[in-house]
């Protein structure tokens, strides 16, 4: 097996990558941590495609650029084993399987989703959600927000949001203000690969929005992409901060979409392997069709194939930038503010009675408690959601 000096081995046939990274898209479930986790194992300790260490450099990294961590390192796997065709080829196999199941979900929510049959699952699911995205904000909270510095940056944020601010703005300028006051402070402190670890491994799961079928017919292929294109070029932190662009862009503004059916698309979502920007091609499909989910799909992905393109070479140098991590420590706290104040927003619209308040906290129990997988809270809120519906 030929290696390089950094312990990344390059040689490999394009069939075994897509092999190997289509398997993992269709088995890859439980969010990002899980993910990297499973590549940690197969490609790491099976086959030796990468050491541990540059496996922690590539880890990383994929936190100094927007877009998805799990996706963004199959893309810096598939470039050590192939170079840039392995990239591609690596990152397009470990998408297609979630798009291809979602867009079959967007299909049944299409047909099915506002019939009564239905409607009780929703209604159980959408507080297991809201638990859901509080048991992640909890997670990435603690690891977050390590000085009163970081604190007051995410509370300037929610601040900011919660009166009307704009997500894309707020999160970028929480970022660069936060990496200016941390650098000039003199508390920001040179992070290793292996202390940016943590902050990575986040349980995140899968985001999405439906949009109303009345809207759907006057939505332009052209500025759907553009929104999608804005959001995989500029997306930070866990994968529930796409929550707060959706809810900004597709509710708030273009009202495409009701926070209801943002939180039916969010439940939905919670069904599928993959990577969790996978649910843009629900939205997509619901808004227009099977040409929106393309259009939406290859907007949001195609930034990140770029960005590791152009990054992979000059890892090594990113690692040791005090500056870099500044912003990082930074932008995390910011992604904090954003899921902190869309998680208020979505609860005021999810929880309206006692029903579901409590399916709220138990879900919120059995997940920071006992750490079970999200798509089971989702199934057993299902379940409540029908029980719940016999009984009255």
């Amino acid at each position: 097996m030929e290696t390089t000096g950094d312990g990344a081995v390059r040689k490999g046939s394009l069939a075994e990558i897509a092999r190997l990274f289509g398997r993992l898209g269709i088995v890859a479930f439980g969010g990002p941590a899980a993910h990297i986790a499973m590549m940690e194992d197969e490609f790491v300790v099976r086959r030796g495609w990468v050491t541990h260490e540059h496996f922690l450099d590539l880890v990383g990294a994929t936190n100094l650029i927007p877009g998805p961590n799990s996706t963004e390192m199959t893309m810096h796997l598939g470039y050590e084993r192939g170079g840039w065709p392995g990239l591609f080829t690596a990152g397009s196999c470990f998408i297609l399987p979630a798009v291809t199941i979602t867009a079959v979900l967007a299909w049944l929510y299409v047909t099915y989703g506002t019939l009564p049959e239905v409607e009780p699952f929703l209604y159980g699911i959408k507080p297991a959600v809201i638990a859901v995205i509080a048991g992640a904000l909890w997670r990435l909270g603690r690891r977050a927000v390590t000085s009163w510095r970081l604190a007051v940056i995410g509370a300037a944020v929610v601040v900011a949001v919660l009166v009307g601010g704009g997500e894309a703005t707020a999160l970028i300028v929480g970022g660069v203000a936060g990496m200016l006051w941390l650098r000039w402070s003199g508390v920001a402190e040179s992070r290793t690969a292996a202390r940016w670890l943590p902050i990575l491994f986040q349980d995140t799961t899968a985001v999405a929005a439906g949009a109303a079928a009345g809207a759907a017919a006057t939505v332009s292929l052209w500025k759907l992409g553009l929104f999608f294109l804005k959001v995989g070029a500029i997306l930070y932190g866990s994968g529930y901060v796409l929550v707060a662009f959706l809810e900004g862009g597709l509710v708030n503004d273009y009202g495409w979409l009701t926070q209801s059916q943002l939180l039916d698309a969010i439940a939905i979502g919670q069904f599928t392997p993959g990577p969790v920007l996978s649910t843009s091609t629900f939205i997509g499909y619901v808004i227009s069709g099977m040409p929106g989910a393309v259009v939406a799909t290859a907007g949001i992905f195609l930034p990140s194939f770029f960005f590791v393109l152009i990054l992979n070479p000059i890892i090594p140098r990113l690692r040791e930038s005090a500056w870099a991590s500044a912003f990082l420590d930074a932008v995390n706290v910011a992604a904090v503010g954003l899921m902190l104040a869309v998680t208020i927003e979505l609860s005021l619209v999810a929880l309206t009675s006692w029903q579901a308040i409590a399916i709220a906290a138990v879900a919120a129990v059995l997940l920071i408690r006992f750490r079970l997988n999200a798509a089971w809270l989702v199934v057993g809120g299902a379940v409540v959601g029908w029980l719940l519906s016999l009984a009255a």
